[in-house]
């Protein structure tokens, strides 16, 4: 079932997005984000996924396999028998692309390459200092706001931090540095996401106590988009702008905060703003894809305490399961975990 709907993702037609083409014109200030792929693996446009994603080691109900599906985006691991079927209940942030040629120890040869011009923001030169190894993060705008891509589990970097790149430059070489990777599954981890909050040291002091190592680029204050959805969309219609994209990802579950002042996403992030937020209201109403993704801030005129659940797009056994763990319950009983409480305190600001 869940290979079905990653084929299904994979060979996904046009059609399905001249409406929000029609309803989301470009805009004089926003470009098409013409998006490429970050090797020379091009089998992501193929009949072909499993030569593009790399496989992870499985075993469930007694089964080993080595399913490329768990190199794609989304909830592709930890499998679990569910009344729904049978799910993936972690989530994969970015996808796991293999190398296309490795040297004579086996040791990949690829180059990573810009997916889009923008400027390199940090760089984690230490393989032992985070679990993606070597990586590099660059920060793109399309007209929109800032959008964040991050390449890891690099052998090597070949730029550095406030360099600007153009597409298709070279980052780094690809590797097999971070946590859970050895020479046979060396790949290249790609990410295309948003920052939550620039006072994320601030929150971070409240809930860790060990060190920051990465400053605002930390994996916890990033959160990712279906990359892989974005390149092959992309690569069909060359004129396709982020806001369309992101106007076309089904909402999840929206969530009721109390209004205090704007939020620090959508002073950075204007594609996130919807409705009049010159309007006096006493909340905002964040809207999330199921990967906890925020895809729209509007005014809302529902008067709340705390940040409150207030809109459920489907019922589940376990809601666990289907957002990251940033939801409890079953059924239409939902509410916000401690872990989801959490997050969207790091996203408004209240700490």
């Amino acid at each position: 079932m869940m290979m079905c709907r990653i084929l299904e993702i994979l060979s996904s037609v046009r059609w399905g997005f001249l409406a929000a083409l029609l309803m989301f014109p470009v805009t004089a200030a926003e470009r098409p984000m013409e998006v490429k792929l970050p090797t020379e693996n091009r089998h992501l446009f193929s009949e072909e996924p499993e030569k593009f994603y790399m496989y992870t080691y499985r075993k469930f109900e007694g089964v080993e396999s080595r399913p490329w599906t768990s190199g794609a985006y989304g909830y592709v691991r930890t499998l679990r028998r569910t009344p729904e079927g049978i799910i993936g209940t972690k989530f994969h942030e970015g996808i796991d692309i293999k190398p296309v040629k490795r040297d004579k120890y086996s040791r990949p040869l690829d180059i990573v390459m810009a997916i889009a011009p923008g400027e390199v923001v940090y760089v984690n030169p230490y393989a032992g200092n985070s679990n993606y190894g070597k990586y590099v993060v660059l920060r793109h705008d399309w007209g929109m706001g800032e959008f964040f891509s991050l390449y890891a589990h690099l052998a090597t970097v070949s730029c550095s931090k406030g360099e600007s790149v153009t597409q298709g430059a070279p980052l780094g070489k690809m590797g097999y540095t971070g946590a859970g990777i050895n020479r046979e599954r060396a790949h290249l981890h790609l990410e295309l996401g948003v920052m939550m909050n620039r006072d994320f040291q601030r929150w971070y002091d409240r809930h860790f106590s060990s060190k920051n190592k990465h400053g605002l680029h930390s994996g916890l204050n990033m959160i990712g988009m279906n990359v892989a959805e974005v390149l092959i969309r992309s690569n069909n219609n060359p004129r396709l702008t982020m806001s369309q994209y992101l106007r076309s990802v089904p909402v999840a579950y929206k969530v009721t905060v109390p209004r205090k002042g704007t939020l620090d996403i959508a002073k950075r992030s204007p594609w996130i703003c919807v409705g009049d937020h010159s309007m006096r209201s006493p909340s905002w109403e964040i809207s999330f894809a199921q990967s906890g993704f925020p895809l729209a801030i509007k005014p809302s005129m529902r008067r709340v305490a705390k940040p409150t659940l207030s809109y459920l797009a489907s019922p589940s056994s376990n809601h666990r399961y289907h957002s990251k763990g940033f939801l409890l319950g079953s059924g239409r009983q939902a509410s916000l975990s401690k872990l989801g409480l959490r997050t969207i305190s790091l996203l408004t600001g209240e700490f």
